[in-house]
């Protein structure tokens, strides 16, 4: 939209009028266009002029004065780390790219899981070909090969094992019946234990798959939560994924969006002048499938457009919400049953007013218990720091304490504790001593302190006679 105000001001303020013949090198050709457009300066771009500040760069602190190269370091190392956080993005939560890794992960997995199965079933199927037919599921299958084992020691207590595995009393008793009569070779057990070790290994994987899946859901419901509630997660993932990014996925038109995974057949029919594909990754989407034959082209082009507006609302709101995604979906709805049955859907524009008011009242639902936890964690950092400064202010008077004790050069005394206060301490009561006995108590003490006192007088007349 033309060149920018502050590098506009900076030209202006240091170039001389442009009656003087200025030539400019700029590195970037859509800089010099705009500078000569708007300011009326010749510029110049090549590889000339990119050695040249290649050149300036690297002996910028001999060429300015004030700058030296730690300075200049700083500078660069400041300027990288703005840089990178700007391409990774502040907000952890809505990092697009771990959704990118999972996608790529599953279809990796899905492919190896499907080749490890294959492993397995021609393995065992020397010594239990039956079991194939029976059983197609790969992840049962690689069950009831770690189950099993040799087929002759399968026997009538197991089978209660086998409907635990199959799900399915007539499976497991047909697993039985064809184990007794297979006509497959029989299996040493040293065979048998790398079978079933790599059986272990294709369930461990398949459980994994599992786990990697729900964690691709929760990431797709905080990154891009209306596409993944109008198209389904795999599916957006695979969008995000093959666009490089949410932003570049928003910055796509609907046509794009409608034929992305399908490059190859669109490449090839514009080169035969044959028809274009219909679809591409959005051919996975449970409309397209519901869709009849006639008008599965036109459904396809009304859900990329959903699909755009989708990742563009993910994309750019602050506070993501599944709210569009789910109005996004119900008009889809409505538009297949309109090519089915002829029933005219909603406008788009009352669909969007309800969504706007949903998505409202969600928000600020959102942004209250933010507020709230925001309030929490504010006063667990100010109980932290007033502990902080109670124990730091303990221990400066102690220290001030030991300091007055040193100069004056006497030891600290400790009080001693009252008998009645360890007790009290312990939890425990003193026990109520009869009057009788305190009277003695009491007396005894009395003539003990008139004893000593009477030795004291005989020592300090002792002491005075031998003065004399």
């Amino acid at each position: 939209g033309g060149l920018h105000e502050d590098l506009r001001l900076l030209l202006e303020t240091s170039l001389p009028p442009k009656k003087k013949k200025v030539v400019l090198g700029v590195a970037d050709a859509k800089i010099g266009a705009a500078i000569l457009e708007e300011l009326g300066y010749q510029c110049q771009t090549g590889g000339v002029v990119a050695e040249i500040l290649r050149g300036i760069r690297l002996h910028l602190p001999a060429l300015v004065p004030g700058l030296d190269a730690q300075a200049a370091c700083k500078a660069q190392l400041g300027l990288g780390h703005s840089y990178s956080r700007a391409k990774v993005k502040f907000n952890v939560n809505r990092v697009d790219n771990m959704i990118i890794q999972g996608i790529s992960l599953l279809d990796q997995l899905d492919k190896d899981i499907n080749c490890f199965a294959m492993r397995v079933r021609s393995w065992y199927g020397y010594h239990f070909p039956e079991l194939i037919r029976i059983v197609p599921e790969n992840f049962t299958y690689c069950q009831l090969a770690k189950l099993i084992g040799n087929r002759r020691e399968l026997g009538e207590d197991r089978l209660a094992a086998l409907e635990e595995v199959v799900m399915d009393a007539a499976k497991a008793q047909a697993i039985l019946e064809a184990s007794r009569s297979s006509m497959g070779m029989d299996i040493s057990p040293l065979d048998l234990i790398n079978i079933e070790s790599f059986s272990s290994r294709v369930i461990s994987l398949c459980q994994y798959r599992r786990g990697l899946q729900e964690y691709l859901r929760s990431k797709m419901s905080q990154v891009a939560p209306s596409l993944s509630a109008l198209i389904g997660e795999v599916v957006g993932a695979r969008l995000i994924s093959h666009a490089g990014s949410l932003t570049n996925l928003a910055k796509y038109p609907a046509s794009t969006v409608q034929i992305l995974g399908a490059e190859k057949a669109l490449f090839r029919a514009l080169k035969t002048r044959g028809n274009t594909p219909k679809y591409g990754l959005i051919f996975h989407s449970t409309f397209i499938g519901r869709a009849a034959a006639k008008n599965k082209g036109r459904i396809s082009r009304y859900l990329a457009n959903k699909c755009t507006i989708a990742s563009r609302i993910d994309c750019f709101s602050e506070v993501p919400t599944s709210v569009f995604g789910d109005k996004l979906r119900e008009q889809v709805e409505e538009r297949l049953a309109f090519y089915e049955t002829g029933e005219p859907p909603r406008k788009n524009l009352e669909v969007m007013k309800e969504a706007v008011l949903e998505a409202s009242e969600v928000v600020a639902e959102v942004k209250r218990r933010q507020e709230k936890k925001e309030k929490k964690r504010k006063k667990r950092e100010q109980r932290r720091l007033e502990a902080l400064a109670a124990a730091a202010q303990e221990q400066q008077e102690e220290n001030v304490e030991l300091e007055r004790e040193e100069n004056e050069g006497e030891p600290r005394k400790k009080k001693k504790k009252r008998p009645e206060q360890d007790l009290e301490q312990n939890g425990l009561e003193e026990e109520p001593v009869p009057r009788k006995r305190r009277k003695g108590a009491g007396g005894a003490a009395q003539e003990e302190e008139e004893e000593e006192k009477k030795k004291r007088k005989k020592k300090k007349k002792a002491q005075d006679s031998e003065q004399d």
